[in-house]
């Protein structure tokens, strides 16, 4: 069996990124964008669909970090003869580039270490077999319309399809490599220094990471998720990926795999708090307009994700010939989400600029013009059922969050300065959000006086833990305080929040899967929004606990087996990580936390 989901890290240079597992294998990187095809990708299959591995040739342990603020991870291999250090990166920039550079430094600290180098490109999600011929200084191997070159000074072998490399150093000697990509058609990645590339990343990084605010007692795991966050964009268009990876279950052998290397449009709410209040306006900024962009066009055709340049055809697909993570299949590439009715996405859309308005972000030229045309085609559907925040493959029904996101769009269209609708327009939108929310209280809450999940349903719902949290209801009225304790009393395990019962007639799929990160993170929210700073700083610490050695977390974790599942490292994780710390750090009021 290969590498568990927690025994990776990633690398990433705001246009892709890389998962390197604890063994110095990296197995799977997409070129050159986050949703391109894979040219390793041994991560939902074995080595011969693609890694690059890279470590002693005996016996070793192993313990890694990153280089503090990037994402230039440093791993030490201690053997009984010696010691070596590898640092691996994506060389990463500001300027547009036609290439992609991986690079991997190699140090010997102490001793002597034998070492063995083994590369199998494998193109299209490690279905193709590239061309590969020698070139000065290395190879390069083609396919398609694809060309990616390894350039070092050490010898390189080829064996069984494979690209090898044994070498020996000695205390104070070092070596390297460097995978270069682009197009075929464009002319072979430059040799570059390594070194010189090595400098300019981690001045990157280290420009980025020093804005961050100060987070108190949490503030390493605040720059490290915020880290993550910029390492997820795409620099770009300004979007921001759910995930690198597609297809990591969210049950171990299920078949609830999908492709998370896009950009949803729920997202953007929490996203634009966690930048904003961090200190990232350039971020803020190019993440609102790449929003901007996106969705500019007719307003029935709003779609719940996109992709990083805002394209809207995801067509989803199974991948035959990959048996997925841990036996885990089908392989999906695209995801059919895109095609859904979400009503909620209307709320995050009309939200997110909001909160960004209200941050003093001044709205674009044609801004209020557009939101009124989402405004006008809200009022003709928010009766209509939807397949909710979860992306249920059942039936519609009406969820209860979809009508309070519904609620928030027209509350934020009703205040002044946000659109360019008159005092008339203005107060029929508030008339329509006080209908909702009447509407919600009637159809939406238990008689035992919790939320539940959707109208007429007796099922919970860990989203109705964002009531307060954008301020559908205060926090000190008693329904709030009833859906956190019923949630965290019957819909988690060991304490940790499940997004809803997953068995057989939850969704439409078979049933079983992990806790959902965020959920819990939410309930953290809603602890601390309650004055209840005691379990939440309990729970909260328990989440950052969740962490693996390098602070990253996966969409959902297992607390039976102690394992994380779904895909990895996800944003939406992280972010609630950011916000939660923000808000029990003090930094973060209530009046902040609503969009």
């Amino acid at each position: 069996m290969g590498a568990r989901i927690e025994d990776h890290a990633m690398l990433g240079n705001c246009r892709s990124a890389a998962l390197v597992d604890r063994d110095g294998t990296i197995d799977w990187l997409c070129l050159p964008r986050f949703d391109s095809d894979a040219v390793f990708a041994a991560l939902l299959g074995a080595e011969e669909h693609g890694c690059w591995q890279l470590a002693p040739a005996g016996d070793y342990r192993s313990h890694r970090r990153y280089r503090d603020g990037s994402l230039v991870l440093e791993t030490t291999f201690e053997t009984a003869q010696g010691e070596v250090q590898v640092l691996d990166f994506m060389a990463t920039s500001d300027n547009e580039e036609i290439h992609t550079h991986l690079v991997r430094v190699v140090r010997c600290t102490r001793g002597r270490v034998a070492m063995k180098m083994r590369l199998l490109l494998r193109f299209d999600y490690g279905h193709l077999v590239p061309w590969v011929t020698q070139i000065e200084g290395g190879i390069q191997a083609v396919c398609g319309p694809d060309r990616v070159s390894v350039r070092t000074p050490l010898k390189l072998e080829g064996h069984d399809l494979a690209t090898e490399a044994q070498f020996a150093l000695e205390s104070g000697g070092s070596t390297w490599f460097v995978l270069g990509h682009g197009a075929s058609h464009h002319e072979l990645p430059p040799a570059i220094d390594p070194l010189q590339l090595l400098a300019d990343t981690e001045a990157f990084w280290g420009r980025w990471s020093s804005r961050c605010v100060h987070a108190g007692r949490w503030d390493r795991q605040v720059r490290r998720s915020l880290v993550v966050l910029k390492g997820l964009s795409y620099l770009p268009t300004g979007a921001i990926v759910a995930a690198p990876t597609t297809s990591l279950p969210e049950r171990l052998g299920g078949n609830r795999n999908w492709d998370y290397r896009y950009c949803w449009l729920r997202d953007s709410v929490f996203t634009l708090l966690a930048l904003l209040t961090a200190g990232y306006m350039d971020e803020a900024v190019a993440f609102r307009d790449w929003l901007r962009r996106t969705v500019a066009g007719s307003p029935e055709q709003l779609q719940a994700l996109y992709g990083v340049g805002g394209e809207r055809r995801l067509l989803e697909w199974e991948v035959p010939w990959l048996p997925g993570h841990a036996g885990s299949s089908p392989v999906r590439i695209g995801n059919a989400a895109a095609t859904q009715f979400q009503l909620d996405v209307y709320g995050e859309l009309v939200g997110a600029f909001h909160y960004a308005h209200s941050k003093g972000m001044p709205a674009p030229e044609w801004g209020g013009s557009l939101f009124e045309a989402y405004l006008d085609q809200l009022e003709q559907r928010w009766c209509e059922p939807d397949e909710g925040i979860w992306e249920i493959r059942d039936r519609r029904r009406h969820f209860v969050h979809s009508k309070v996101m519904a609620w928030l769009a027209f509350d934020c269209g009703a205040r002044d300065g946000f659109s360019n609708a008159d005092a008339e327009k203005r107060a029929h939108w508030r008339a329509l959000a006080d209908r909702i929310h009447a509407q919600v209280l009637e159809q939406g809450v238990h008689p035992d006086g919790h939320f539940v999940q959707s109208y007429g349903s007796d099922r919970l719902d860990a989203a109705c833990l964002l009531i307060p949290l954008v301020g559908f209801l205060p926090p000190e009225d008693p329904r709030v305080a009833a859906t956190a304790d019923i949630i965290a009393r019957e819909l988690s395990v060991d304490g940790l929040v499940e997004r809803y019962r997953a068995d057989d007639s939850a969704d439409g799929l078979p049933p079983g899967e992990g806790v959902f990160v965020a959920c819990s993170f939410w309930l953290v929210d809603n602890y601390a929004l309650l004055g209840r700073r005691a379990e939440a700083t309990a729970l909260f610490e328990r989440l950052v606990g969740l962490c693996n050695d390098v602070g990253l977390l996966a969409e959902e974790y297992d607390p039976r087996s102690g394992r994380m599942l779904g895909n990895f490292p996800q944003g939406y994780s992280h972010v609630a990580l950011v916000n939660s710390a923000l808000r029990l750090h003090g930094l973060s009021g209530e009046k902040e936390t609503h969009p």
